[in-house]
């Protein structure tokens, strides 16, 4: 079939699953080094239980078969050295059929740890990063050209993302309307980076500017997608662009780099150099290429439906394998940011002048004098869940307390996640969290006292609280 694959894509497909693998491999960093406080057998909310509760056709996992934190140490770190040799190009020095196999063993491996992650991986990334790996297992490698229908799906993937989320804020917050977010987002977003207080002190014309060309791109250029070259080309290259200016304004995990990835197949390759010929594809991988595609279009049903609903669902999966998502991200931005302040002490008796030392998270904001720090595509996920908890108690409901027993308890694999341990000798005797309302300094305030944020005690987030 002379349709099926087209040479023009051959050095965007290479980009590509380069781009993706290195995704993979920071998504399965980033649960080899925080697993065992979060979900562990001695963990927050361990995987154990959860196995307990939910039956094996809603959350497939490769852990149905055994756990152990072991175990789950191994599946994390052989996901990474796969990666590591995806980003080599060891993929494309196999056969069609063993290079698959490795890109369809890497999502197996992906989807048993989402499976399992809770609330932890409730995001959209995770869903995102499971839809697109899939599709890289039917792309192929350098012994055929980059198959048509694969292309196109991973078109109608980034479409959903921007598409879905130009919706949602149409549909969601009136500042989005009245071009006013911006005023707000830069400071209140879930994990500020080092240049956010910058954007945040931009003239408010130039923010709605920012917001009327977000507008813009999320709801019209997708569109372009699905036209010629060299129009679709153009059109990846502005989201791309777009996606860049977010990851410089935040710490959004791997979702502007997953994105920037989902552009670059949309780019006709051949516009930077020649393709080389690629032989024909066997009629077998044809048959399944086209099965495959049939299969994801009639999943996409929902999806579809979901983006004109108006009551459309944010980051939503229909399916246990992740297969087809819907997507979509702040269509309700907070105009007050409030923080978690999480404090101990090693005073047995409990007094108007006891002394509180305050514990420091990697990537949220605590020490008012502190820069916040670029972690992204990195996921710090304990960070990303106290921000959510800020919002609203309910949030931290099946994990705060548990996360405070680790800290009276002295948990290291817990104060790994952290930045800074105040008790470095012995556990605090109690714990406490406080909630602050934080906003950005002035420019004034800035020169006069060093301090990036200043904050207001709102009230107690959870009493001094001790071991039984």
């Amino acid at each position: 079939m002379e349709w099926f694959g087209d040479d023009a894509y051959w050095l965007s497909r290479l980009v590509f699953q380069r781009a993706l693998a290195v995704m993979y491999l920071v998504a399965f960093l980033s649960a080899a080094l925080q697993f065992r406080a979060l979900i562990g057998e001695r963990g927050m909310l361990p995987v154990p239980d959860h196995l307990r509760r939910v039956p094996p056709r809603a959350a497939p996992t490769l852990f149905r078969l055994h756990y152990s934190d072991r175990f789950f140490a191994m599946v994390a770190w052989a996901g990474c050295l796969l990666s590591a040799a995806l980003v080599a190009g060891a993929a494309d020095r196999l056969p069609l059929a063993v290079a698959m196999v490795w890109w369809a063993v890497l999502w197996a491996l992906y989807l048993s740890i989402v499976n399992v992650g809770q609330t932890w991986y409730s995001f959209g990334w995770e869903s995102l990063l499971l839809e697109t790996g899939f599709l890289a297992v039917f792309l192929g490698n350098e012994r055929t050209a980059p198959p048509v229908l694969v292309l196109w799906l991973l078109r109608w993937v980034l479409f959903r993302v921007e598409f879905g989320a130009g919706l949602i804020k149409i549909r969601g917050d009136l500042c989005w309307r009245n071009l006013t977010c911006l005023f707000f987002h830069h400071e209140t977003q879930p994990m500020p980076g080092p240049l956010s207080w910058f954007f945040h002190h931009l003239p408010r014309p130039l923010h709605r500017v920012e917001a009327g060309a977000n507008h813009a791109v999320q709801l019209l250029v997708p569109v372009l997608l699905f036209t010629p070259q060299p129009v679709a080309s153009a059109a990846a290259g502005v989201i791309v662009l777009t996606q860049l200016w977010l990851v410089f304004s935040g710490n959004f995990a791997w979702l502007n780099w997953l994105t920037i990835t989902l552009a670059l197949p949309a780019v006709d390759g051949s516009l930077f150099m020649d393709p080389p010929d690629a032989p024909a594809a066997p009629l077998w991988y044809e048959i399944v290429v086209i099965a495959v595609s049939a299969g994801l279009l009639a999943l996409s049903y929902h999806p579809t439906r979901n983006l004109f609903s108006r009551r459309q669902a944010m980051n939503r999966s229909y399916d246990a394998l992740h297969l087809v998502n819907a997507y979509g991200a702040f269509g309700t931005v907070g105009r007050v940011r409030h923080e978690i302040v999480v404090e101990g002490t090693d005073e047995r008796v409990l007094h108007e002048g006891t002394v509180w030392r305050e514990y420091e998270f990697r990537g949220k904001p605590g020490d008012v004098r502190r820069l916040p720090r670029q972690f992204a595509p990195y996921h710090l996920r304990l960070d990303w869940l106290m921000w959510f908890a800020a919002l609203s108690p309910a949030y931290a409901r099946s994990w705060f307390l548990p996360f405070v027993e680790r800290l009276l308890d002295g948990d290291r694999d817990t104060l790994r996640l952290l930045r800074h341990n105040p008790f470095p000798d012995a556990p605090p005797v109690y714990v406490r969290a406080r909630l602050y309302r934080y906003r950005f300094t002035t420019w004034s305030e800035l020169r006069a006292t060093g301090a990036w944020w200043h904050r207001t005690h709102v009230r107690e987030f959870l009493y001094p609280t001790r071991l039984s």
